[in-house]
């Protein structure tokens, strides 16, 4: 079978299982395990504490340190209020183009992936390539955590690693940080006539985010020299605001979802300080004064480093000498590429399809996309043997 055609019937199979962040990606795992075993490759299958999702890690070749990992997320994003054409996990075809949920972000490297393998197989590797999939990227990237953290208690050392996010084929060395957070504030319920009585939650939440956009407002002008994002200074966005009961009671309780994108290390710890003492010296006080009990709590949900660009990359050299491109540029949205580079590895970001279909209905990925993609990997084989 003609290799574009095994990538789309392996992308159809991977489309079908429904692996949205909140759910199993075992029977993904289980599918993707059973193809690199056909083709001889060695699999280390790790879960998460509930037993329920599982990274894959896989190596064709010698095991030995200094190869190249292939790596993408098998995890994707509801459907949930999205009005699609299809059903958005059964894949369809429709002039040159296969739909889908994770059809670009980012089923279709993985397909290209399983569909290379027993390719890569056949060679007389002398560098290991690797196979990394992993759960929960779209939720804080905990599973490539978890992998990273296996790989340096194995004393395992992958040189290189390639990050099959949709980027149409663009290869990219550098993106943000994604830092993310729920905050809680804990009132003091009451009837709605006599506010002073109580501590509103919904009340206090509206100042928070008030302070958030204020100090994003200041991030403006910090904007590194030169900065190559767009935008280029740090973000801060609010998500999703929850809370309270009825219009006349007061608020007891409320949550605010938001995260920021750092450009550099250093705005993250200017965003913390800056709303930690607002939280201390103004908004606390205030609540306890009326209720001791009275509080506000932020949980971290994840704090994903970005990748950093470097002046020498074996990874993006690679890249252009597999893709004929000369130039690399940064993206605003986040990744697990800063993790592998954390671990020690140059990375790069190329992968099918475009960003600007990810997460929304319709999701979809160029017949073309994917034929790019399999070209770069066929050219991958001259690095490896």
């Amino acid at each position: 079978m003609h290799l574009l055609a095994r990538t789309q019937e392996v992308l159809g199979e991977l489309i079908g299982f429904p692996t949205v962040s909140a759910d199993s990606n075992l029977e993904l795992i289980a599918y993707a395990a059973d193809l690199l075993s056909e083709a001889g490759a060695k699999l280390s299958i790790s879960r998460d504490e509930t037993g329920a999702k599982a990274n894959l890690f896989a190596t064709l070749g010698p095991l030995e340190d200094g190869g190249i990992v292939l790596s993408g997320h098998t995890d994707v994003v509801p459907v949930d209020d999205q009005e699609w054409t299809s059903d958005p996990f059964v894949m369809d075809e429709r002039g040159g183009f296969l739909y889908g949920r994770g059809a670009c972000d980012m089923k279709g490297f993985i397909a290209a992936c399983l569909a290379m393998a027993p390719s890569f197989a056949q060679l007389d590797l002398k560098r290991p390539l690797h196979f990394a999939f992993t759960y929960d990227e779209e939720t804080g990237c905990f599973g490539a955590r978890e992998l990273m953290a296996e790989l340096a208690k194995a004393n395992f050392r992958p040189s290189v690693a390639i990050i099959g996010e949709p980027t149409s084929m663009r290869v990219i060395e550098g993106h943000k940080g994604c830092y993310e957070y729920t905050t809680e504030f804990i009132g003091q319920e009451g009837h709605g006539s006599q506010p002073g009585l109580g501590v509103n939650a919904v009340e206090y939440a509206a100042r928070y985010i008030g302070k958030l956009m204020d100090i994003s407002e200041n991030l403006k002008d910090r904007a590194p020299h030169g900065s190559r994002f767009d935008p280029p200074w740090t973000t801060i966005q609010v998500g999703r605001i929850v809370g309270g009961a009825a219009r006349n009671v007061i608020a007891g309780r409320c949550e605010v979802e938001w995260e920021m994108r750092p450009v550099q290390d250093k705005d993250a710890a200017f965003v913390k300080t800056g709303i930690g003492t607002y939280v201390d010296s103004v908004l606390r006080p205030a609540m306890k004064a009326v209720a001791a009990d009275a509080d506000i709590v932020t949980h971290t949900i994840g704090e994903v480093a970005g990748l950093q660009v470097v002046s020498e990359s074996e990874a993006r050299d690679i890249v252009f000498e597999l893709t004929g491109s000369n130039s690399a540029d940064v993206v605003a949205f986040g990744t697990e590429a800063g993790l592998f580079q954390a671990a020690g590895m140059s990375v790069v970001i190329c992968g099918p399809g475009s960003i600007e279909q990810a997460h929304k209905p319709d999701e979809y990925i160029a017949l073309e996309q994917l034929q790019s993609c399999l070209d770069m990997l066929e050219r991958l084989k001259a690095k490896l043997s």
